[in-house]
């Protein structure tokens, strides 16, 4: 059985992304074959390949993906050819036709979910779940700031906010952008590009600042999340879309209104595996029941992986993208 997957020999940019045809070899105990129907691209594909998430080179890339089972190894319980399933990692090796992984890493896909949607929505639905309901913890009437609120990330915490009944402010740059997170559910837009973000936070809340502050943007934003959050709130640091925030003072935070900072990692909220169960339960059952849409805004070949991580690093998507084998 071939496969095509995706091979990075050192970091760099998009143009570092190699192909590679080989012979996938079977199973081994507690191993599945899973032939992909969709893959989804996520920024933090893009960290694995510039080097600022370390990897043991030469490297595969991609870490969320979603398909069917079609050969599996000794001592696998729980599953059987044929069944459908999705993963967010944490191994990489998702960018390929079809990949041997443990039966741990899987999610059993419900019937009513297609591979696109899941592929789309397993790993930033995972985190959106794990963001909102077990680190923020948010409750509804809560004032809440989400960067990037037309991004794939972004759309999904727009929607769980608004589905709890958080009061939702969300920064974009573009009215096209702004468009898609009103659709969303956010009640307050902000255009970074053209207003400071802080100030209208500050404007909006009566002068109170948000109770969380959801970045995944990083160093451009810290100081700007500082500024929106209020008395005792909460910044979540989720991404590095810009780059690390890097050194903090946390005499800062004192300063800024004794605020808390944490920097969670999905893996982490997802480890241990009733956990796990119970979040992705919770992401399927959000999904089915269209409290979550999955807005699928870019639809790339497999091979055209490296112009997808141009586009996405030069915020040219919106929602989820995915790659098709």
């Amino acid at each position: 059985m071939e496969t095509l997957r995706a091979v990075i020999d050192q970091t760099g940019g998009p143009e570092v992304i190699d192909w590679v045809t080989e012979e996938l070899p079977h199973p081994a105990a507690g191993e599945v074959t899973i032939e992909h129907g969709a893959i989804g691209l996520n920024y933090i594909d893009t960290y694995h390949r510039r080097g600022i998430y370390p990897v043991d080179l030469p490297s595969g890339l991609g870490l969320e993906a979603a398909g069917r089972i079609c050969a599996i190894g000794d001592g696998v319980e729980g599953f059987a050819v044929g069944d459908r399933v999705a993963t967010f990692g944490p191994l990489l090796g998702a960018y390929a036709t079809r990949r041997n992984i443990g039966a741990e890493h899987l999610f059993r896909l419900p019937e009513s979910i297609d591979d696109k949607t899941a592929a789309a929505a397993i790993l930033k639905g995972c985190t959106t779940e794990f963001l909102v309901e077990r680190c923020a913890k948010v409750e509804a009437g809560w004032p809440v700031l989400v960067h990037a609120a037309a991004g794939a990330t972004g759309l999904l915490l727009v929607q769980w906010l608004h589905h709890i009944g958080a009061e939702v402010i969300g920064t974009v740059s573009t009215e096209e952008k702004a468009e898609a997170a009103r659709a969303a559910g956010a009640d307050h837009i902000i255009f970074y590009k053209e207003e400071d973000t802080a100030v209208r936070t500050r404007e909006i809340t009566g002068g109170m600042g948000v109770r969380v502050t959801f970045d995944g943007i990083g160093r451009s934003t810290w100081e700007t999340s500082l500024d929106a959050t209020g008395l005792r709130g909460l910044i979540i640091n989720y991404g590095n879309a810009d780059a690390p925030v890097g050194e903090v003072d946390v005499g800062v935070l004192a300063l800024k209104g004794s605020l808390f900072n944490t920097r969670p990692m999905l893996f982490h909220y997802y480890e241990d595996p009733a956990e796990r169960a119970a979040g992705a339960a919770r992401v399927w059952e959000m999904i089915e029941s269209g409290a979550l849409s999955v807005t699928i805004g870019q639809t790339y070949a497999l091979t055209d992986a490296a112009q997808a991580h141009r586009d996405l690093q030069s915020g040219k998507t919106t929602g989820s993208t995915i790659l098709l084998p």
